[in-house]
């Protein structure tokens, strides 16, 4: 079968480098552990417990009861909007809002703000319109700010292709820079192409459209699952969280988190972390491999890391101005677990400016026996400069603050 690619502008870097205090890891060779299945048991959080900051940080519940919280968006008048959403066929398919009404920093409006959706995920704001990105389409709401509800049905803009292997059904959406365009991640169809290329048509990719849906481009390709998106502060790089490949070992691939380059070719399913190509693709795709980006962070194979957002608040310590906050929603895919934690990548004068460090954890309970108490999905850094990290596996809302 022949390959298709859209074109791209950049060509391959070269081979990894062997440096573990860089963003290019030590590579084991593929299948140099066995495959391993370890899914995390859920608990729940037990009574006074609750995750773990650094010094100088108070974590506190947000806000709970809701169903696998997803995805937080904060709109520009401050409104809240929480996408609730599973793979099962319990899943809740609704946008909660919490609104401050009297405006006195506590949210006193929990509303269903949208129900009867196909997994939804992302939201956003542009306009005079509510954005939603189902699992099959990027739906568009008239809106005006501080209403609590939207009753009427949504004009759909744009079919998407729906589904994916292990939960990448995920279709997550941000404006660029300037606004004229809206960015969507849509995740691969399948962990390495197993079910046909030919199914994995417009996947695996970041789209971009107009704000009507028209003019549809692959902004980036070959990002196996891509979730978090997010822009530097105060520039046009977008960067992204990306789920890498299983079933090569306990330590491929990576997942990593990236600038994103417009016509970029990231890998998959051909190769990963740059040129090296997946043996399960041998030969299939030369020229593609060779053009294979080296991504800039990588954050652990199997972490499962989906969130993403840069620190542009100013209560945080010196620290973590400008830095990524990365979710990682944990492996299943690893003999022992990796992930369920949020991590933050110091950045200094738009580059990363250090390894990756433990910021938000405590989520494992008892990693021998794989119980977790929640999973974290996404952070979101809001307008009072503190961090709200969803955990959809416990539905709750966690808040990160500095200690005053």
């Amino acid at each position: 079968m022949a390959v298709t690619t859209p074109g791209f502008s950049q060509s391959g870097a070269g081979e990894t480098k062997k440096d573990t205090t860089s963003n290019k890891p030590v590579l084991p060779k593929p299948y140099a552990t066995k495959s391993a299945v370890n899914h995390p048991r859920v608990e729940g959080w037990l009574e006074g417990k609750k995750p773990k900051a650094p010094e100088g940080f108070t974590v506190e519940k947000f806000a709970d009861g809701f169903q696998n919280p997803r995805w937080i968006y904060q709109s520009p008048n401050g409104d809240l909007f929480i996408s609730e959403s599973s793979t099962q066929p319990t899943s809740a398919n609704q946008i909660t809002i919490l609104q401050d009404s009297d405006k006195d920093g506590k949210y006193d409006v929990r509303e269903v703000f949208l129900s009867n959706q196909n997994k939804p995920f992302g939201m956003l704001v542009l306009g005079d319109y509510f954005y939603l990105a189902n699992t099959d389409a990027l739906i568009r709401y008239p809106y005006k700010a501080g209403q609590t509800k939207i009753t009427e049905t949504g004009k759909k803009i744009l079919d998407l292709p729906a589904g994916g292997y292990n939960n990448h059904w995920t279709r997550n959406i941000i404006a660029s820079s300037d606004g004229k365009k809206i960015l969507i991640s849509v995740g691969s169809g399948s962990n390495n192409g197993e079910n046909g290329m030919d199914k994995e048509v417009r996947r695996a990719n970041i789209l971009e459209v107009n704000p009507d849906g028209r003019d549809e481009k692959i902004y980036a390709a070959g990002l196996r699952n891509p979730v978090g998106m997010d822009y530097y502060p105060g520039s046009d790089v977008l960067w992204t969280a990306v789920n890498e490949r299983d079933e090569l070992g306990d330590d491929l691939v990576p997942d990593y988190i990236t600038s994103v380059k417009r016509g970029a070719f990231y890998g998959w399913p051909y190769a990963y972390f740059g040129p090296n190509e997946d043996p399960r693709m041998k030969g299939k795709a030369p020229e593609l491999v060779k053009k294979t980006l080296v991504p800039d962070v990588a954050v652990g194979a199997h972490t499962a890391s989906l969130g993403l957002a840069f620190y542009d608040g100013k209560t945080f310590p010196s620290k973590y101005q400008n830095g990524a906050f990365v979710a990682q929603h944990g492996s299943w895919n690893r003999s022992k677990l990796s992930g369920y934690k949020v991590m933050f990548v110091p950045f200094k004068d738009g580059k990363p400016a250090g390894p990756p460090e433990d910021f938000l954890t405590g989520f494992i309970n008892d990693a021998s026996k794989s119980k977790v108490y929640g999973r974290p999905v996404c952070v979101t850094v809001v307008s009072d400069g503190s961090l709200l990290v969803s955990d959809d596996a416990s539905n709750t809302i966690w808040q990160v603050k500095a200690a005053k």
